[in-house]
């Protein structure tokens, strides 16, 4: 049984997800605030996590938990589900390491099809055969059994969601993707501006590493390329 992760400071509308996701056979944590859902955490880990950005007396309590629950796991897929709906705080959510960011609109049907969308992901890790799960690409090496990715040797700590966009791109260098390919390769659902955001962060994870990395180019108005020269 899966288990999720539910952090969200309104009572009511906690325990109404709760409801929901126990009915889809889910098992359920809920949490009112980010101490109590981060005493959970280093106990043990939930399988998919759901945030709200401002928990109780912290505004931004949400952005600080996302960060520290990516540093205990860069795999663990993580959504914000939060009223907070403007450019600037999805950018920073995504910038943060979640996979996605939905408003508290969202339908039900849609929220459990985004939730189910990200376990299919995960599930497909091992699902390839053994010779088709390392791909090199020079400096590239990316293995689809683990969700690896390392560059000149050194691993790249990437989301679920920027791992796929990567192998992504990396499979058919040269070739532009566009940015409904990348959705696609990680089954997600979001605007441009959000696989954006994806993009930027990825470029900004190999600089870290190598601050000569450029092999992903913009191809603008029609998407992204990598470029292995």
């Amino acid at each position: 049984m899966k288990r999720i992760a539910i952090v969200e400071d309104e009572a009511a509308i906690r325990d109404n997800y709760k409801e929901v996701l126990q009915q889809q056979g889910y098992c359920v944590q809920a949490y009112p605030n980010r101490p109590a859902a981060m005493q959970a955490f280093q106990t043990r880990l939930p399988d998919l996590a759901i945030i709200d950005i401002g928990l109780e007396g912290e505004i931004d309590g949400g952005f600080t938990l996302c960060q520290s629950l990516r540093a205990m796991s860069s795999s663990i897929p993580i959504i914000f589900l939060t009223a907070r709906s403007s450019d600037f705080d999805t950018v920073c959510g995504l910038r943060l390491g979640a996979d996605d960011y939905l408003s508290k609109e969202v339908s039900f049907p849609h929220l459990l099809a985004r939730i189910a969308a990200l376990f299919r992901r995960s599930e497909l890790i091992g699902s390839s055969p053994i010779e088709d799960n390392l791909m090199i690409r020079n400096h590239l090496q990316i293995d689809s059994n683990r969700i690896q990715v390392t560059w000149k040797q050194h691993p790249i700590e990437l989301t679920v969601t920027e791992f796929w966009m990567v192998h992504a791109m990396a499979k058919h260098p040269g070739h532009v993707r566009s940015r409904q390919d990348l959705m696609q390769e990680a089954k997600i659902f979001v605007d441009d501006s959000t696989i954006t955001s994806h993009v930027k962060r990825i470029r900004k994870k190999f600089i870290a590493i190598d601050s000569e990395f450029n092999c992903i180019d913009t191809v603008y108005g029609m998407g992204y390329r990598w470029d292995s020269l």
